[in-house]
């Protein structure tokens, strides 16, 4: 009975929400809002993708935002085994794994349909001066057209894998879960628009991202976090 209680408080708000996104979707490909931000972008730096490799997008926000996200995932990991031995730190273990958990297979999933789902980057696109035609996620792709891995965003999702930091702060200290959200959404949005100046992503590809973070982060806190933090 418990565990068809857990299910049902799993199943019901996420298919709530995912429902509400996919009508969001639908829409935001109906008013064709990626183009349409895109063409802004692309023009905004002379009608080429000036900001591809400059120093602070390429080599600060985008590598160095990699390096930051997996600093911050070691840490998690260190503190998760020191919990194991620190007498003061046991309190945290479950809070602990589920934040290491969620973040790793928030990252994990995302890119494994990063290779599973083939998409062009904007920079790939005739439109924006490479060689390819637009072919959209539902339309079916021909043979001959080599696999591309831009969907969704990968980088983004070394910033949004830190939603989790709501849930495990509302476990341990939930008059800080806010600041754990901003700061998960704050890394997300930085990488998610750099990645967009750089030419390397449409902003579908960033909400696709938030979406696959947010739901891991959701079920896996429904399993392992206390019933007060649901």
């Amino acid at each position: 009975m418990a565990m068809r209680t857990t299910q049902l408080n799993v199943l019901k708000p996420l298919a709530s929400a995912w429902f509400l996104f996919l009508l969001a979707m639908s829409v935001f490909s109906i008013l064709n809002i990626d183009f349409t931000l895109a063409d802004f972008l692309y023009r905004l730096q002379g009608n080429t993708w000036a900001w591809k490799e400059a120093f602070i997008t390429q080599d600060i926000l985008h590598k160095g935002g990699k390096w930051l996200s997996l600093a911050m995932g070691l840490a998690i990991l260190l503190l998760l085994i020191l919990s194991t031995m620190v007498t003061r730190l046991k309190e945290y273990r479950t809070p602990l794994l589920y934040l290491f958990s969620a973040t790793l297979l928030s990252a994990l999933l995302v890119a494994t349909i990063k290779h599973l789902v083939s998409m062009e980057c904007p920079w790939d696109l005739i439109r924006y001066g490479g060689d390819r035609g637009f072919i959209g996620l539902l339309d079916i792709r021909p043979p001959s057209v080599p696999a591309s891995a831009c969907f969704p965003a990968g980088h983004a999702s070394a910033g949004y894998t830190w939603i989790a930091l709501y849930f495990f702060f509302t476990a341990i200290r939930p008059h800080w879960r806010w600041a754990g959200l901003a700061l998960g959404v704050g890394l997300g949005l930085t990488f998610g628009i750099t990645q967009q100046f750089r030419g390397a992503h449409f902003l579908s590809h960033d909400l696709w991202t938030v979406m696959i973070c947010w739901t891991v982060s959701f079920v896996l806190s429904r399993f392992l976090l206390p019933t007060s933090v649901h």
